[in-house]
């Protein structure tokens, strides 16, 4: 009995499970989810005059997109369901009656990680039936089904594992959850980039490729190596004179993986259960008050006293600071890496495109993650930390607290917004003095319907217009966030929310840009421009993204720079107008809510 009372009837685990389970929002994603899958498959597989043939090559295309799918809703959902798992006790006051429980240290570790992963778990397990309909077809072996699923399980594993160690290992969980966010993109990105640049072709003038040492390591390329079998082929290390772990981690990159998972997941666990008895410890001795350390020099506020709070009193503590100021300088140093090996040859034109492209999608997806993080539980925080009901009886007003908000969080954020703008930057300094005075460095031949053109390796303009839609969009991220937050009765519902939404905006924005604008001259570009992500894209990739307006450099200029002024302008405009509708249902909203963290 005592053997189940640390997993299955785990009572951390049955609380967080029976609570999240009565909650209709939590049946409202799952249901969501599940049907925009049967839609997935029923557009896939269903059409008119389809052969059995037809019917099995559509029935694995579908499968190789909800698999793809998956992957990525497990690392963008997992941070949001596992992040500040545990010190999140730490804010209602009820640490120190957890400590004294006589729940133990692996109980309490346990029960957070796999309570959360519950949910993740059954949003996996919810479209099982839907990849065995798709045998019946043939086309998909079920090994496959089985294994896709093993990668997504075994990644959620490893990603709630980190995030247990992180809560456990730093009081501010929530604080957390940005350096988790920002580790989880760059390393897939950074992972995926790392891998192309190693590929090796199996023959010469192949187009088929071995996998690398890299591939076990992220679980898009493992998924690759399931969905991709004749193009991305495993090492087939039989016969050699390397040891079984390489043979292993070179030519069965799927099991590698697996194995590497579950072992580093038990690694973690083992380590936050034994670290996870300071933490109390660490919020008493943190807690400034209760040693009497009261005194300290008044500070200057100026006009706004909640946008000072927002800017200056987030992450202060000095590991914080340093991470984020690591961040800026690694990210920054890793664009001017890439533009000298450009310019000494060393990387290709094409290779030195995709580095940089990897690079500033990672850089625009952390600034965008950070906006949303910070800014759906700046009003969560304050009601669950139990300082909302404080501030309701001061003078301050819903429109100045609510605008002191985004302030500060959009100036907490710049020295984030400026990395992708400067790695931007650098390389269209590269482009515009021709590589630096390197002849012939920085240009590019693209391919303009039947005729060819040389284009710069980086679009100048776009350093221009990156930070002017990159700004109003993160503006847009934090007050779709506080707006969420406003609503919401904890943290998690409101990140997981505001996510969802910037997800649908920039999703739909997006490809409809990647649609239309190889095919409508400069409007297509115009259109680019309104999303950070596609703008990047444009920028270093303009014979994909903009080929229909190359033909005339002014023209593409104009177009670029138009967009990002009327991006601005439609952001700020729904920025203002969100911020109106919140000032005048925030009194109602936040009383209603009141005490109910």
């Amino acid at each position: 009995m005592r053997l189940l009372r640390v997993l299955p009837l785990n009572p951390i685990a049955v609380r967080l499970v029976q609570g999240g389970s009565t909650r209709s929002r939590h049946m409202l994603i799952r249901s969501g989810y599940l049907a925009l899958m049967v839609l997935v498959l029923l557009m896939a597989l269903l059409g008119a005059g389809t052969t059995l043939r037809e019917l099995a090559q559509r029935g694995a295309e579908a499968f190789a997109i909800v698999s793809t799918g998956q992957v990525f809703l497990i690392c963008m959902l997992a941070p949001v369901f596992m992040g500040g798992a545990i010190a999140q006790e730490s804010n209602p006051q009820t640490w120190d009656v957890m400590l004294t429980s006589p729940l133990s240290s692996l109980q309490i570790v346990l029960g957070n990680l796999f309570g959360r992963l519950f949910f993740v778990f059954a949003l996996l397990i919810s479209t099982f039936p839907l990849f065995a309909v798709t045998q019946l077809f043939g086309g998909v072996p079920g090994s496959a089904i089985l294994e896709s699923y093993a990668i997504a399980s075994a990644s959620a594993l490893v990603m709630g594992a980190i995030a247990i160690t992180l809560s456990v290992t730093r009081v501010a969980g929530r604080r957390s959850v940005f350096v988790f966010y920002s580790a989880v993109i760059l390393f897939l990105f950074a992972s995926y980039a790392i891998d192309m640049a190693l590929r090796k072709p199996i023959a010469v003038g192949s187009a088929a490729v071995f996998t690398t040492v890299v591939t076990p390591l992220n679980p898009f390329l493992t998924l690759k190596v399931l969905l991709e079998s004749n193009a991305y082929k495993p090492v087939d290390g039989a016969g050699t004179s390397q040891i079984w772990p390489i043979r292993f981690w070179l030519g069965s990159p799927v099991a590698a993986q697996l194995w590497f998972f579950s072992l580093a997941s038990l690694a973690l666990v083992c380590y936050a259960t034994l670290r996870v008895r300071l933490l109390g410890g660490a919020l008493l001795g943190g807690n400034k008050s209760l040693r009497g350390d009261t005194g300290r020099d008044p500070r200057h506020v100026g006009t706004s006293p909640i946008a000072w709070r927002e800017a200056h009193l987030r992450g202060q503590s000095p590991l914080a600071r340093a991470l984020r100021w690591i961040f800026v300088a690694a990210a920054i140093s890793v664009g001017l890496g890439i533009v000298l090996l450009a310019r000494a040859r060393t990387l290709t034109p094409e290779d030195a495109r995709l580095a940089l492209a990897a690079l500033l999608g990672a850089e625009v997806l952390v600034v965008v993650l950070a906006a949303l993080n910070t800014s759906a539980t700046a009003v969560s925080r304050e009601r669950e930390g139990k300082s909302l009901d404080i501030l309701l009886t001061t003078p301050i007003q819903p429109g100045p607290y609510i605008s002191g908000k985004l302030r500060g969080l959009v100036q907490y954020l710049s020295p984030l917004i400026a990395v992708p703008c400067a790695t931007l930057a650098i390389a269209a300094l590269y482009s515009m003095t021709g590589g630096f005075g390197r002849t012939g460095g920085a240009l590019v031949t693209e391919s303009v319907g039947t005729r060819t053109i040389q284009a710069p390796l980086v679009l100048p303009e776009a350093a221009i217009a990156l930070p002017i839609v990159l700004t109003s969009f993160t503006a847009l991220c934090v007050m779709i966030g506080l707006q969420w937050s406003v609503k919401s009765r904890g943290t998690i519902g409101s990140v997981f929310g505001a996510t969802a939404v910037i997800l649908a905006v920039g999703g739909s924005v997006g490809l409809c840009g990647g649609s239309v604008g190889s095919t409508i001259p400069y409007g297509g570009a115009v259109i680019n421009a309104l999303s950070p992500m596609n703008l990047v894209l444009m920028a270093v990739e303009p014979g994909t993204m903009i080929s229909a307006s190359l033909e005339s450099p002014l023209g593409r200029r104009i177009s670029i720079l138009s967009g990002a002024v009327v991006a601005a302008l439609v952001y700020c405009a729904v920025v203002y107008g969100l911020h109106s509708s919140m000032k005048a249902s925030f009194m109602m909203t936040v009383r209603r809510l009141s005490g109910t963290a």
